[in-house]
């Protein structure tokens, strides 16, 4: 009732409905459409002596590919996605496919977490060393994710006109406590964690002292690893790198950037490819026999991986985890999959990807549950951590058989809070909007969002959380084989980056997914194997409708009420539909 009321005081008005209806049906024109977008798969295209591999970076990295936006379809604005893992797979084989000659890495404006971004930056660099081949980047206006990715190329070329950008690493956070007394809602927190810092947004104006320190502590730590990869690729120091983050780089001169050692060389696009076809041997003029990565074969059996024998199942765990939902990691689909891969006689392994900065504890609890069912069965865990494995994504992975991360994930969080919304000043104050209650017992409306906690029931909240911090944390303790004692020393709600985390106990290895594959099939004593990943990526057409569906209405409402008030109607309502106490790390915007 008190969404509904608020989702109509800010603008979702009779004529959204009436609206919604019209553009349904315009979108189901379109779906036919779309399910053809969506499930059309690239032709593998023919490789032959001499091809050279093609990645374009402007694209986003991303795990999954999530089901296509009906709006972005209509309007022929579909972002383009790239999966990482694939990407991978392809640039290794090309490592020992004797058709390919190099690869020309396409150096545009690179999106996604930097975790993926870091992986692919190593990726090239393995390339270099297992095949001695060479690698040739090409960029107008170089983004700092495309650069360290491609700073690892043999010959680095940037537009005589062009840019590059480095600046460093920061995190924006954006605080509501002002406009939320301006609007009379109060946000009442009960939480376990003196770095549990998602909270802060909606109680304060400004970064907590230990909030600062810890993001301090984790951008310098991350920073360090990304700089000194720039600084081994270019052959220079990390106080070069840092003078170049320093110097506002994407304002200087491009012929700067080569006396610098920034790039290598000013070319235009054209002059680059000609400078591709000499090396190849081709005529100037005749196209380059570029294989885009999501067109190159990576399906055929390599280093000993065979379509037959058992299974290794990478089951993916990405988004915030719910008990229930369309989007995100749900417990009600998750634990009855996991479930069935422990009943699955074919299956020797699992390596669990872990992409989430967490969400509901309750739901962490069961996926962490249904997981120890798993490894009961007499089958190896392992957790493979992607950009977040943070509080409840930490929670599910923490009783794995090995931990493998990369050196820049952000992890750990390990702590729980809990979100009340009052809405009493709004109501009241500023609507003229009253209510009585009449109950039976003392907390007999509880929880009622329109009125203050009472001090019992905000010790019973606390003391609720509490409890649920106490068994996160004995489930860390008991999955990690550490004392109580030590898991709370690095818990408060502290997020580590991957480095860090290996080191104060929290994660096994530093590796990639390929690597926890191979190590659980080495430790599981398979000779042959296959890998299959779990859930099923391909989108249906009910989903797809749902997903459209989803889209428009919520492009109806924003066109309604406005960007800023959409804005605010988006947070407040993900405030109120929070259920239970939560175990979830601030979403950073790492930059």
């Amino acid at each position: 009732m008190m969404k509904r009321f608020f989702t109509s005081m800010l603008g979702a008005l009779a004529a959204i409905w009436v609206s919604i209806p019209v553009f349904v049906i315009l979108g189901l024109l379109f779906l036919g459409a779309m399910v053809s977008i969506g499930n059309v798969e690239k032709e593998t295209v023919g490789v032959s002596h001499n091809s050279v591999l093609y990645i374009d970076l402007a694209t986003t990295l991303t795990d999954r590919k999530s089901n296509p936006d009906m709006q972005s379809v209509i309007y022929g604005i579909e972002e383009e996605t790239t999966l990482l893992q694939p990407t991978l797979n392809a640039i290794k084989r090309a490592a020992f496919d004797g058709r390919i000659s190099g690869i020309f890495i396409d150096a545009g404006p690179l999106s996604g977490g930097l975790a993926s971004v870091y992986t692919l930056a190593c990726a090239i660099d393995d390339f270099k060393k297992e095949s001695g081949k060479w690698v040739i980047a090409y960029g107008d206006n170089i983004s700092q994710s495309s650069y360290l990715v491609a700073s690892g190329a043999t010959g680095f070329y940037l537009n005589p006109e062009g840019m590059v950008d480095i600046h460093g690493l920061s995190s924006d956070i954006t605080f509501y406590k002002g406009l939320l007394d301006k609007i009379g809602v109060e946000i009442q927190v009960v939480k376990v964690g003196t770095f549990k810092s998602a909270v802060e947004p909606y109680i304060l104006t400004e970064i907590s002292d230990a909030n600062r320190l810890q993001m301090e502590a984790l951008l310098n730590s991350t920073w360090s690893k990304v700089s000194n990869q720039i600084a081994a690729n270019r052959g220079v120091t990390v106080s070069d790198v840092n003078a170049w983050a320093d110097s506002m780089l994407i304002t200087q001169a491009p012929e700067s950037l080569v006396e610098r050692n920034i790039v290598d060389s000013l070319l235009y696009r054209h002059q680059a490819e000609d400078m591709i076809r000499d090396r190849i041997g081709i005529p100037q003029g005749k196209d380059l026999p570029l294989i885009p990565i999501d067109s190159y074969d990576t399906t055929s059996p390599i280093h000993g991986l065979s379509k037959h024998g058992n299974e290794i199942a990478v089951l993916y765990a990405e988004g915030e985890i719910s008990e229930s939902g369309k989007n995100g990691i749900t417990s009600d689909n998750l634990v009855p999959q996991i479930l069935k891969l422990a009943e699955n006689d074919d299956i020797a392994g699992m390596v669990l990807r872990v992409n989430s900065p967490g969400g509901s504890a309750f739901a962490s609890e069961q996926i962490w549950e249904a997981l120890e069912q798993f490894k009961a069965a007499g089958k190896l865990l392992y957790v493979s951590m992607g950009d977040y494995a943070a509080s409840g994504g930490y929670y599910i992975s923490c009783g794995a058989d090995r931990i493998y991360a990369s050196p820049v994930t952000l992890t750990g969080s390990i702590g729980i809070f809990g979100l009340i919304p009052n809405f009493h000043g709004l109501l009241t104050d500023k609507l003229g909007i009253t209510q009585s209650t009449v109950s039976t017992n003392k907390s007999g409306s509880f929880p009622n969002l329109t009125k203050p906690l009472t001090s019992f029931e905000l010790a019973s909240m606390q003391n609720m959380v509490n409890r649920g911090y106490e068994t996160f944390v004995n489930r860390c303790a008991e999955g990690r084989d550490m004392n109580v004692d030590s898991i709370k020393a690095i818990a408060e709600g502290r997020v580590w980056d991957g480095t860090t985390a290996l080191g104060i106990g929290l994660v096994d290895e530093l590796g990639t997914l390929d690597e926890a594959i191979s190590a659980i099939a080495e430790e599981a004593g398979l000779d042959s194997y296959k890998v299959v990943e779990y859930p099923d990526s391909k989108p249906n057409i009910w989903s797809i409708l749902i997903s459209a569906s989803r889209d428009l209405e919520t492009s109806v409402r924003r066109h309604v009420i406005g960007e800023e008030a959409f804005g605010i109607y988006t947070e407040i309502n993900r405030i109120s539909s929070l259920r239970g106490v939560q175990a979830i790390a601030p979403q950073l915007d790492i930059q």
